[in-house]
């Protein structure tokens, strides 16, 4: 085994910055990044699979653990693969271009396995992930910074954990006409001296391009994100966007005038075009703004969503509670099989948006409340209403203790628990079966291919708590001897 450079840190570290070590990877983490243990030290190195045995170069040491970077691999995992794409190193967003996507996929899913059983202590085998059929050109959305740089514009996307920006204009994630669009900005820019914003200074106007696509209808919406009130030189740039594709509807500023780290603002203007673009998902018109929620796998959220409606078991006579319901797709999208649909959102503008997508779709069943999920509860709670079944959608950091408690006070029959975080899933659930749920089953869901993301959807069904204390005595009455 190579080992150079002596610890200098006086016992204090295992292991050494700069030290060279070989490694075996035998895990990955949740973040993407290969796993290995050095005299019982965890080192972790980014762009590496299980089964790698590399020559490792420490970068970065703690108490109980290392990070490094691969110098060379010694022998390659039979996962990997060569990965696709110039900006892969450098960019962050995603981690498994160097493996192949079946070993992509049993590494999301054991991730889920491991999280319920690790964190919410409930062993339970995950039905298959839906993998996607698309792993590049899936995303609908991009945001890209834009930046000045040694006297060059960098257009892409913040390498991780910084906010230095990657150059990267043609991202295999993202649809192809996305990168002609970015070409006729930077056209745009020189050719007017539009000055690019700067993060030290908080001076320069142009800061994010913003880039949406309606895969359905193939409109395009495009948005300039800018440190102002108005647009220089609007004319040419609606005209060089226009001849970059022939799909953009909509042409759209968003005003963000603030010194943080928030991509968009909370004021829009059309300059040109549609003030919205259309879409549909499972089988729901859904018109799309600048600031409106949607997911950004088209595919892969018909097929999240299809799955929720699956677990539910929806009945004509149901009532549905979507909590975190965004712009109301899930609900509405379930608002035919069920007798009363009722979504509740804190955002006011996605509220908005969810009325105004029934009302596009003529659906007269659904309400929508502006509310936290908590307070919403209560509010329904207060009006005597008995849901059958409870959707939660709830953001990364899972469910409020709170919101976990009202779930018990409205006591539906059935909980589909959508997450995209299994360890909050995990949390979550937990709790949930002290609440009397049982967790039934669970199934993986590739949203975001090629990145460290996953989706799980749950469902959890209500324990009938009198005849489930009736089972346990019986159980407990029997002679064991007898078996």
């Amino acid at each position: 085994m190579k080992k150079s450079h002596k610890a200098d840190t006086d016992g204090k570290y295992p292991l050494s910055k700069n030290q060279d070590i070989e490694l075996t990877v035998t895990g990955v983490t949740a973040e993407g990044s290969g796993v290995g243990h050095y005299d019982g030290i965890a080192v972790f190195v980014p762009n590496t699979a299980e089964g790698d045995v590399i020559n490792c170069h420490i970068i970065k040491t703690k108490k109980n653990y290392a990070i490094g970077k691969i110098t060379d691999i010694i022998k390659a995992s039979r996962a990997r693969t060569e990965p696709d794409c110039e900006a892969f190193s450098k960019c962050g967003g995603c981690v498994f271009r160097h493996i192949d996507y079946n070993a992509e996929c049993e590494i999301k899913s054991k991730r889920v396995k491991d999280a319920f059983l690790r964190i919410g202590h409930i062993d339970i085998e995950p039905e298959n992930i839906l993998k996607a059929e698309n792993i590049n050109r899936y995303r609908n959305k991009a945001q890209y910074p834009v930046r000045l740089e040694n006297g060059g514009i960098k257009i892409g996307f913040f390498a991780q954990n910084s906010h230095r920006v990657i150059d990267c204009r043609d991202c295999l994630l993202q649809p192809e006409e996305f990168s002609k669009i970015l070409s006729a900005f930077e056209n745009w820019i020189i050719k007017n001296n539009i000055t690019v914003y700067s993060e030290e200074t908080h001076k320069g106007l142009l800061r994010h391009i913003y880039i949406r696509k309606a895969f359905a209808t193939n409109q395009i919406m495009v948005c300039a994100v800018i440190n102002g009130h108005s647009i220089p030189k609007k004319d040419g740039l609606i005209s060089s966007l226009l001849k970059a594709s022939e799909n953009i509807a909509s042409i759209a500023v968003n005003e963000n005038t603030n010194d943080g780290n928030v991509i968009l603002g909370k004021k829009c203007g059309v300059i040109w075009g549609q003030e919205y673009i259309e879409d549909m998902l499972c089988g729901i018109k859904v018109r799309l703004s600048p600031l409106s929620f949607y997911q950004v796998n088209r595919e892969q959220a018909e097929r999240l969503y299809n799955k929720a409606a699956e677990y539910a078991e929806l009945k004509k006579s149901d009532i549905l509670l979507d909590f975190y319901c965004g712009a109301g797709t899930i609900g509405l999208s379930m608002a035919d099989k069920v007798k009363r649909v009722i979504g509740a959102e804190i955002i006011p503008e996605a509220v908005e948006d969810a009325k105004a997508n029934a009302r596009l779709n003529g659906i007269e069943n659904a309400e929508f409340i502006c509310a936290d999920a908590p307070k919403a509860a209560g509010i329904l709670k207060d009006r005597g209403i008995k849901p059958d079944v409870i959707i939660v959608d709830p953001p990364r950091k899972g469910c409020a203790p709170e919101m976990l408690k009202s779930i018990k006070e409205l006591s539906p029959e059935r909980l589909v628990y959508i997450s995209c975080d299994p360890a909050t899933l995990a949390r979550d659930c937990a709790v949930l079966k002290e609440n009397n749920y049982e967790i039934k089953k669970i199934t993986p869901v590739d949203m975001f291919p090629r990145t460290a993301h996953v989706e799980t959807v749950c469902l959890l069904s209500k324990l009938n708590v009198k005849q489930h204390i009736e089972v346990e005595l019986k159980m407990d009455e029997l002679d064991v001897n007898s078996f």
